[in-house]
């Protein structure tokens, strides 16, 4: 591509921007005039209604006025079409009503047509000097070279003090004249009339971002976790990766200085203070100089609000979100078309079949009712600390009867059961032998842990065990037979 044709493409994709596709049209002039007396120059939200009642009106006055070249249609309708063509933007605020908001192309529109509107800044020493400033000072927080920072800070510092001893021994002060201040105040509104449309470029970005997050969100194609990463890796590189972002981040920080805010508002006071200023500024041009820090303000609070609808809004839609029940869904409409396939398949193209649009309502006679007491969600009395004194006495016989078997004295009487000369046939008998103390039901575990450990086998049949408890009453438990091995029996066999 030859670098006229290059040229010829940017050129056309310039004009294919909302901008120049706004400014480009036969009604231009017309929407641009409902554009600013509707939204003036801090772009605040307009609620839906209240702005096609405002165009209509306008509308009407502006055919009174012999205008012919005008929309039509009703408010609705016109707002609908800006709102395709990208000038206009259709929201929620934080109460939950729709509003209007003109878009970043819009505002550059009309920065451009008030730029225009104004006087055109000519050649003069003002722009010179103020571009020889900027060089300079550009050069010395830009240059490289240590000796040139340093040449550079130290010139900088001498003629500051040539003119403050000056102006200390009482030299006469070389006043600014009327076209100086004229220059000035005109770069100074340039600037400050294109901070809405800066702010209002990092809010699409934001509102661009949510509507894709949510669109991954729904094709459910990657987890929720690594979409939310994306999110968080995506709005930090708007802050920092874009001259939006970087715009933003640099007014956020300098509202967070409250010195800086505050020289901000002295200067901006003693500029309009100065005696030349009424004759420059008109009164909506001293109100726009006047509420450049509330410009500010509004469009920080604006770009953070939508950050904060974007969290709020991937937030609310993770917690709502159900995979299985979208899941079911999917599947029951599988269902459905399968078997709408299967009966188009054995009826002819012109059968029909009647299914009623909801399912039929299901009646009640009586819904229990149960409504909401507070008392109870009362929390329960605090528990109080028992003095030590009041406690029960227990002695120590009393702690060991509640315990748990007594291995050890378990496995003596079974070690003497099996050397006696008359040993008992099972671990019932040899219970019902004990001393009341080591019969308590505890105890059964006991005797059947020892046996299980010693590999005896238990019968089918069962045979009782008559416990004693602490206090002395009596239950008897009905527990497998486990017989004991006959010592002699064993020698002999092994013989």
């Amino acid at each position: 591509m030859s670098e006229i044709a290059g040229e010829l493409a940017r050129v056309k994709g310039a004009f294919a921007q909302p901008t120049l596709t706004l400014l480009h049209q036969r009604q231009a002039p017309v929407v641009i005039t409902i554009f600013r007396a509707a939204f003036g120059r801090s772009n605040k939200p307009i609620p839906t209604a209240r702005l096609h009642t405002q165009v209509e009106e306008h509308l009407a006055e502006i055919r009174l006025a012999g205008e012919q070249d005008v929309p039509t249609g009703s408010g609705r309708e016109i707002c609908q079409r800006w709102m395709r063509g990208q000038w206009l933007v259709r929201s929620l605020d934080d109460a939950g009503h729709e509003v209007y908001a003109l878009t970043s192309h819009a505002q550059q529109a009309l920065e451009l047509v008030k730029n225009l509107a104004r006087d055109r800044a000519t050649l003069s020493e003002h722009r010179i000097a103020t571009i020889l400033g900027t060089v300079r000072r550009f050069n010395s927080e830009a240059n490289p070279d240590r000796s040139a920072r340093v040449s550079i800070l130290n010139a900088e510092i001498a003629r500051l003090q040539l003119e403050r001893d000056r102006l200390v021994e009482g030299a006469d002060m070389v006043g600014a004249t009327e076209d100086y201040m004229h220059e000035g105040f005109t770069e100074l509104l340039s600037l400050i009339s294109a901070l809405p449309s800066d702010f209002a470029r990092v809010e699409e970005r934001f509102a661009t971002i949510r509507g894709e997050i949510l669109a991954a969100f729904r094709a459910e194609d990657r987890p929720a976790g690594e979409v939310i990463d994306d999110y968080l890796a995506r709005a930090d590189a708007l802050m920092t990766a874009t001259h939006e972002g970087r715009a933003f981040e640099g007014a956020f920080m300098l509202l967070r200085d409250d010195a800086l805010v505050t020289q901000l508002r002295e200067d901006l006071a003693a500029l309009l203070d100065h005696p030349l200023s009424d004759r420059i500024l008109t009164d909506a041009d001293r109100a726009e100089v006047r509420g450049t820090v509330r410009l500010v303000r509004d469009g920080l609070d604006r770009v953070l609000a939508q950050r904060s609808r974007v969290t709020a809004t991937l937030k609310e839609y993770i917690v709502s979100h159900d995979a299985a029940r979208d899941r079911e869904l999917e599947q029951t409409l599988r269902q459905v078309e399968s078997e709408l396939m299967t009966w188009m398949a054995t009826t002819g193209p012109r059968a029909t079949h009647d299914v009623p649009l909801l399912p039929a309502r299901a009646g009640v006679e009586h819904l229990r009712e149960r409504f909401y007491d507070p008392a109870d969600d009362l929390l329960p009395d605090r528990i109080a600390t028992a003095d030590p004194q009041d406690a029960p006495s227990i002695a120590l016989s009393d702690l060991v009867a509640q315990g748990g078997p007594k291995l050890t004295t378990l496995r003596q009487r079974l070690d003497e059961a099996l050397a006696s000369l008359n040993p008992v046939g099972s671990l019932g008998e040899l219970f019902d032998e004990l001393e009341p103390s080591l019969r308590r039901p505890v105890e059964i575990f006991g005797l059947l842990h020892l046996a299980a450990d010693r590999e005896w086998r238990a019968e089918d049949a069962v045979e009782p065990f008559v416990a004693v408890r602490p206090d002395g009453t009596r239950r008897t438990f009905a527990v497998p037979r486990t017989p004991l091995p006959d010592p002699d029996l064993e020698k002999d066999g092994r013989r």
